[in-house]
């Protein structure tokens, strides 16, 4: 067991985080297999998703991971003690305005998606009087990060650059690779093709975790999965090859009995059809159970599903437990939001939204137990 990252006692917090990470490591194993050749790399932004990047990460490491993408520089700072020496950095927003010298002091590799961010680095390698090694990204077809085709063009048409940079990879990002039919993966994965091929000599990498699982034309040298390593179904609609790492459970603060017509929670949405007895546990929103849940979310107690009623408020949420034994829903029982009966994916589905804006809006009022 692993210590709480954030501190809070296990006996006060409203709900407990539990997070696998033989399951973690289980998954990372698999997509390094399915990519076979290729190497692994293990994607920390946002704080490994929001389950504890000083954990995660150097349990990753331990496994045999040695590359790492946080989104952030500031991500990029924190993580680097946390791993060991020979552990390769990416940060994929490249350097900020300023930031260049910030990745050589640190031992951080920049992702270099602009021109102005290009002019940068190769500014600090003349200043330094040596080739600093950089990624390059470039866009294929989402028109969000990396190389414009105009600027792509004007960089590969000028030699010069690579006479002061050192480029270590080469990256671009899929846009539908969610979803195995989109002819938007065959049309990026041909752009990167022909890019490649007038970057002779310099690793690629093209499968975030969704692509892992397009097959072999996708993979090249790296693998960049994020989500799928904490257990989100990288192909929505097939079977979940992987293991859910997250578990949430909540503790009732409350229970009582409401009589026909009484209302529960904001906005009076929820009007009792009978007496109903209801409980309210200590998580809401401010802990990023999403407010889109109000009236169709639900938990479960011991396998049984009860629903959400009404409204999701900051820091509760009301359950109709109308049915279950008196014992099961008294102050301090706990009940089950993330487990065995209910995925990330499964929230998200409800919530209207992916399994990664669940995962990342897990707050820090948790009390967390890394297993």
């Amino acid at each position: 067991m692993v210590a709480d990252v954030f501190g809070v006692d296990a006996a006060r917090a409203g709900s407990l985080l539990t997070v696998d990470l033989d399951a973690v490591r289980s998954n990372w194993r698999l997509l390094r297999d399915t990519g076979a050749g290729a190497a692994c790399a293990a994607v920390m932004k946002a704080d490994a998703y929001g389950l504890g990047m000083s954990v995660v990460a150097p349990a990753l490491a331990s496994e045999g991971c040695r590359v790492f993408f946080t989104a952030h520089l500031d991500e990029g700072m924190r993580l680097r003690p946390m791993l060991p020496e020979d552990a390769a950095i990416y940060v994929l927003h490249g350097p900020p305005p300023g930031g260049a010298a910030d990745f050589v002091e640190h031992g951080l590799l920049p992702v270099l998606n602009d021109p102005s961010q290009i002019a940068e680095w190769r500014a600090l390698c003349r200043k330094l009087q040596r080739r600093l090694p950089a990624a390059l990204q470039f866009d294929t077809g989402m028109s969000r990060m990396g190389l414009a085709p105009a600027d792509a063009e004007r960089l590969l048409a000028d030699p010069a650059w690579k006479d002061e940079l050192q480029p270590v990879l080469v990256m671009s990002h899929l846009a539908c690779a969610d979803e195995p039919a989109h002819a938007m993966n065959q049309v990026q994965r041909e752009r990167f093709a022909a890019l490649r091929a007038r970057l002779a000599g310099i690793p690629g990498s093209l499968a975030n975790s969704s692509a892992v699982f397009l097959g072999p034309g996708f993979h090249h040298d790296l693998l960049r999965p994020g989500a799928a390593l904490y257990g989100i179904n990288p192909q929505p609609g097939s079977p979940n090859p992987l293991r859910q790492a997250v578990g949430l459970r909540a503790r009732i603060v409350q229970s009582r009995q409401v009589a026909t017509g009484d209302i529960v929670g904001y906005g009076a949405h929820f009007v009792a059809d009978g007496p109903r007895r209801i409980a309210t546990i200590g998580i809401g929103y401010a802990d990023g159970w999403l407010r889109s849940l109000s009236g169709r979310g639900h938990a479960f107690i011991d396998g049984q599903r009860v629903p959400f009623a009404g409204n999701v408020s900051m820091d509760s949420i009301t359950l109709d437990v109308t049915g279950i034994p008196e014992t099961r829903v008294q102050p301090g029982c706990e009940v089950e939001l993330l487990g065995a009966h209910q995925t990330v994916d499964d929230v998200a589905r409800e919530a209207g939204t992916i399994g990664y804006e669940v995962l990342t809006r897990l707050g820090s009022r948790f009390h967390r137990e890394y297993r």
